[in-house]
């Protein structure tokens, strides 16, 4: 006889407060180094190669590949490997790799058969949904036209150029009025340019995405954070966009969940206008925590942050200290707004499975996994521009991630026949309401059962 549904949320909790397992996926381990340290990407790396079983190499499913040799001809740039060696990179191998020809290419390095079992939930079966949906989209691509990217290189292009044409002029101006309304444009441009180059930091090599570090955040470090920890393990606890705001916001479902946590809608206006510099800090910091940190993990690409508040210097001929003030307000404000944006994106919202909700299955498809987690926005998905500006075309983006975001609206018909085949839960909202869901999600201390997230109504 199947538990009552009381007996999953008892046993959950009992897990949490053990504090050393998934209260959602008990067959694996709860993520070392998760809950210590500065929990930047370098220790979720290190965290995640303890406790995959990779022996040092690359694992994908369960076998070991040795890609040492392949790194400086991976077409997606020598970064992904370098940065996932020693690691279980399943999850990141299918979601980034749509064509057949990776698995051909992958099966030349073969070393051995792994020791034990995947340390993740997520399955890939063939005839699954989300198997069976990459092969409908491969079709899918062929019609779609070779243009089809160009208007988002567009929009990405005009933020920089607004910023960069606006941040001196938040200086040079005297006029309070004039000075404060260009100060306004340049934080709202280098944030929505943040957002834009997210874009681009999933695919190969290019140059938009070095405008992410604009922010002073690194763009190497979010392809950690949000590429291969967010985007692969999402909402469970591995998901380190979860764990680095924690114990100040808690977003999964806990019954000690501290009182400012419950009100991290409040929380956030206080907290959300330092992270871009936090993040900055916590990369200086880590140059004298991990070993060889600054060799392995410092690039040319880390200076050009500050080159904003030096073209904002030569070209106004402001005072220096009026500059660096100016540039402070323009990245904080910056900061504020793009944690407003991606907290209300798509994930906070007690309809999306946290860790403590009771699953589908505890060894769901993969792709499943990724509908289940996230509610898309239906009147932002109209609009490109407002696709590029505040996370939009969610739910496919987070299944075919390496996908310029103009492509996405062609693939949905054939996105919604998969969901309606195999009953995987697709959810639509609104904006509006996915800003209430977030504030019931902060405030929310139960956990929901399968039948519970089906009953989602608009």
């Amino acid at each position: 006889m199947a538990p009552k549904e009381t007996d999953w949320v008892i046993e959950a909790q009992n897990r949490i407060l053990e504090k050393k397992t998934h209260a959602s996926f008990p067959q694996i381990k709860y993520p070392s180094l998760r809950d210590g340290g500065i929990k930047d990407s370098v220790q979720w790396l290190h965290g995640k190669a303890m406790d995959d079983g990779a022996e040092g190499l690359w694992r994908v499913h369960n076998k070991l590949y040795d890609l040492t040799s392949y790194i400086d001809n991976h077409p997606g740039g020598k970064e992904w490997l370098e940065l996932t060696k020693g690691t279980d990179i399943t999850e990141a191998f299918e979601a980034h790799h749509i064509y057949s020809t990776a698995e051909k290419v992958l099966n030349k390095f073969y070393v051995r058969d792994a020791k034990g079992p995947r340390n993740s939930p997520f399955t890939f079966e063939d005839d699954g949904f989300y198997r069976t949906l990459k092969r409908a989209v491969r079709e899918e691509l062929k019609k779609i036209p070779k243009d089809a990217s160009k208007e988002t290189d567009r929009i990405t292009d005009g933020f920089f150029i607004t910023l960069l044409l606006c941040s001196p002029l938040a200086c040079y101006f005297e006029n309070y009025i004039a000075a404060y309304l260009f100060y306004i444009i340049s934080s709202v441009a280098l944030c929505v340019l943040t957002v834009a180059c997210h874009n681009y930091i999933h695919r190969r090599t290019n140059w938009r995405m070095y405008l992410f570090n604009l922010s002073m955040w690194s763009y190497r470090d979010f392809r950690v954070s949000h590429v291969l920890s967010h985007h692969l393990y999402t909402n469970t606890l591995m998901d380190l966009e979860l764990s680095g705001l924690e114990p100040i916001l808690v977003f999964q479902p806990r019954k000690d969940k501290p009182l400012h946590a419950k009100v991290g809608f409040v929380t956030e206006c206080v907290m959300f206008p330092f992270l871009f510099l936090v993040s900055f800090c916590k990369r200086v910091a880590a140059i004298f925590i991990w070993k060889n940190f600054f060799k392995t993990h410092y690039s040319w690409h880390d200076v050009i942050g500050p080159l904003l508040p030096l073209w904002m210097g030569l070209t106004s001929n402001a005072a220096w200290c009026h500059v660096l003030y100016t540039w402070l307000w323009i990245v904080c404000t910056a900061s504020l707004i793009f944690y407003l944006i991606a907290v209300n994106a798509a994930h906070h919202h007690p309809d999306a499975i946290k860790d403590g909700d009771e699953p589908e299955s505890e060894t769901p498809d993969w792709g499943v996994h990724q509908v289940e987690a996230l509610l898309d926005r239906k009147d932002i998905n109209t609009s490109t521009l407002a696709v590029m500006m505040l996370f939009g075309e969610h739910a496919l983006h987070h299944i075919f991630p390496t996908l310029d975001h103009g492509i996405l609206k062609h693939l949905h018909p054939v996105f919604l026949e998969h969901c309606e085949k195999y009953q995987a839960n697709y959810r639509a909202t609104t904006q509006f309401k996915m800003v209430v869901g977030q504030i019931k999600e902060c405030l929310r201390t139960d956990f929901k059962s399968v039948s519970d997230r089906r009953m989602f109504k608009d």
